[in-house]
């Protein structure tokens, strides 16, 4: 096996390459190897100077996610950077593709750093749940002002060479593309000026006024919302501020372990996985993905409008249309407003939105424009009828080969599928609103639906930069089915004796951003209230049904776009509870007998749970997600579930499926036919099993 770090030495410069292919991450061998080449180079006389660079696309991507869960191995790497920053021979990072996490913090332990133009820097640990824990908190504050520290090590995101260099993160902005020679020029310069080792930590950290401080605490511990990692950061920082550097060394392994010995960090770590392992599906393995350039999106409400601009963000060339053109330019103008706005903050180039308008985007009355098209995405009205009709007309225009997506939230794929003589190519593709932001996408396989169509459904996904999961056909797929479960068990506490306002409140402080009834009103109860009388007619007799959502919508009260819904909406983006949405609800408790009775927010919690759990169950007993933690990555990239709590089966499995059992049983005393444990649920308990265990 080949060395993955290497030294050799020229013209009096010890040039250090790291090869670990195919991010450079941090493993034992390359921790190893940098103590050992930069201690070498320290000790011959020959060398002037140091330069350590990454071979490949990369720098150092972070640490190697095998060694995640595993004892650690020796060297560690603070003490690696640490030996980096200590010896006397100066020291060159010179960096490229991506520096993050412990990438930027041994480039921080440098004493000099350049960088191509292309490079970007960053410190993600926060999304894992920890924080730099090799002496990031305590370097990065001696480099750049205190409240860049601040939203580098807490927000988790990059910045790019650009902005590193005008903070003082790197010394210079290379010419060209090739980081060796980079390192070499710039190595070559110290050598002749004279320089000599700069170590980071013998640096004050930055200034920054005490009240200030305390402010950007008190607003990162807000935002934060139950996530202890971004606070822990705060304190890292702190005593960066506040304490000699190896005290606050200290200090910051302190905090780290801490946050390492959390649940919270499991949690995050399923996440960061699953995120990976959701789209390895059986159909990737025997389909090849069809080429996919030209796209075709039917509507162009808030869905389609998303749909588009998605696909256009993602370089594909969008034709859209509406049903007149009037409707056809209001379309226009939200996807080029959407598109203006990814402008204006940094995600989209000034000459790639001049060339998406002047020649990647239309619109078009008139199907027949779809007869090129390689795939076409319908997002019309939740109606099997239209969308029948709508797939019908398309399966007569499009050409052999073309991919037909439907767009449907809850609808049979299959019924849609029948309308067509291709139902191999049929197959749903349901995005969430704001399409061109929500980053969940579930690709809905039915019966006839080829391999190579789910497999063009998942390299959709990945060139828009969203999480895909794989779901089957039923009322809702995934996503909308879970949610119907345990919209109907709060649903069930609001009758019990909670308000609205109480089960909002409860899952807000649960870690969700908003509750069940905000995302109602600013969703739209109309859509809600579509599906249930779409399926009332199939409602069975034995269901306690909650009747006043529906009381509220016959009022013409739809939520945040009518001023009204379960809250009254202001016309600054104000809400309050409503009175008379409290009186409607006294008066169906009223009609059916039930005498109110306080409900503590634990409860509203073990209700919501219980019922998400217990349906989840079904869903993967049923083969609707392929695992547990497609059901997982769904809930927490589509329906706002949080992510520190890991999606709402790892939860089960912190809190013991035994407990979530038991709940079930003591609500079925008030509702026994909605209280039924899914038969998964009860198989795991009797053999002591996890959810976990059916991710392997």
């Amino acid at each position: 096996m080949t060395d993955p770090v290497r030294m050799t030495v020229e013209n009096g410069l010890a040039i250090i390459e790291i090869d670990n292919p195919p991010v450079n991450a941090l493993s034992q061998a390359v921790r190893q190897g940098l103590v050992e080449t930069v201690l070498a180079a320290d000790a011959d006389e020959a060398v002037k100077a140091i330069v350590i660079y990454g071979a490949g696309r990369t720098f150092i991507a972070g640490a190697d996610i095998r060694e995640f869960g595993k004892p650690p191995m020796p060297p560690s790497l603070p003490d690696v950077i640490n030996q980096i920053e200590l010896v006397s021979t100066p020291t060159v990072a010179a960096l490229h593709g991506t520096a993050l996490g412990g990438g930027l913090e041994t480039a921080l332990g440098a004493h000099y750093r350049v960088a191509l133009a292309s490079a970007r820097f960053g410190l993600p640990e926060v999304n894992l749940g920890i924080l730099p824990g090799a002496g990031g908190t305590q370097r990065l504050p001696r480099i750049v002002p205190i409240a860049k520290a601040v939203q580098m090590i807490t927000g988790g995101g990059m910045i790019g060479a650009k902005e590193a260099l005008e903070l003082g993160l790197i010394d210079e902005i290379a010419q060209g593309d090739d980081v060796r020679a980079a390192g070499i020029a710039m190595a070559e310069r110290l050598v002749a000026e004279g320089a000599k080792a700069r170590p980071t930590s013998a640096r004050e950290a930055s200034a920054i006024d005490a009240e200030d401080f305390a402010k950007m605490q008190a607003a990162v511990a807000k935002k934060a919302r139950g996530l202890k990692a971004p606070v822990n950061c705060m304190k890292a920082i702190e005593a960066a501020m506040t304490l000699p550097f190896d005290e606050g060394m200290t200090r910051e392994r302190e905090l780290f372990m801490e946050l390492y010995n959390d649940p919270q960090r499991a949690a995050m770590v399923h996440a960061f996985f699953g995120e990976r392992e959701v789209a390895k599906v059986p159909e990737i393995k025997t389909g090849a993905p069809r080429d996919i350039q030209q796209v075709g999106v039917i509507g162009g409400g808030t869905m389609g409008a998303g749909i588009a601009t998605s696909a256009l963000l993602a370089g594909l060339d969008v034709t859209l249309a509406e049903r007149d053109q009037e409707a056809a330019d209001k379309a226009a103008a939200t996807v080029t407003g959407h598109l203006s706005g990814a402008v204006k903050r940094g995600k989209l180039a000034q000459a790639k939105f001049d060339a998406i308008v002047g020649g990647k985007f239309r619109t078009t009355t008139d199907y027949a424009d779809f007869a090129q098209a390689d795939l076409v995405i319908e997002a019309v009205f939740e109606s099997m009828e239209v969308k029948q009709d709508v797939f019908g007309k398309l399966d007569k225009i499009c050409k052999p080969g073309a991919i037909l997506a439907s767009n449907t939230s809850y609808l049979d794929i299959n019924d849609i599928a029948a309308m067509t003589n291709r139902p191999e190519d049929v197959i749903g593709l349901h995005f969430f609103s704001p399409a061109h932001v929500m980053r969940l996408l579930e690709v809905v396989v039915a019966d006839k639906t080829s391999a190579d169509v789910v497999a063009s459904g998942f390299a959709l996904a990945k060139r828009m930069k969203k999480i895909a999961v794989r779901a089957g056909v039923c009322d809702g797929f995934i996503g909308n089915r879970i949610l119907n479960a345990y919209a109907k068990a709060v649903n069930g506490a609001v009758l019990a004796g909670a308000s609205p306002y109480d089960v909002d409140r409860a899952m807000e402080e649960f870690g969700l951003a908003m509750g069940l009834f905000r995302v109602a009103d600013l969703a739209g109860l109309d859509i809600g209230w579509a599906s249930r009388k779409r399926r009332a007619p199939d409602r069975d007799p034995r269901e306690q049904y909650a009747e006043f959502a529906d009381r509220i919508c016959e009022k013409g009260r739809f939520g945040r776009k009518t001023g009204r819904g379960f809250y009254i909406h202001g016309d600054d983006r104000s809400e309050a509870p409503d009175p008379e949405v409290l009186e409607i609800i006294e008066a169906e408790r009223s009609g059916k007998g039930i005498t109110p009775r306080e409900i503590s927010d634990g409860e509203i919690i073990d209700r919501y749970m219980a019922a998400m759990v217990n349906e989840s169950a079904r869903v993967v007993g049923e083969g609707i997600a392929l695992r547990p933690l497609d059901v997982d990555m769904t809930l927490l990239n589509g329906y706002g579930f949080p992510r520190w709590r890991g999606g709402p089966l790892h939860y089960a499995d912190t809190v013991g499926l035994e407990k979530i059992l038991n709940d079930i049983k003591a609500f079925q005393k008030e509702d026994d036919f909605f209280w039924q444990p899914a038969p998964l649920l009860e198989q795991l308990v009797a053999e002591g099993k996890t959810f976990a265990s059916l991710n392997r």
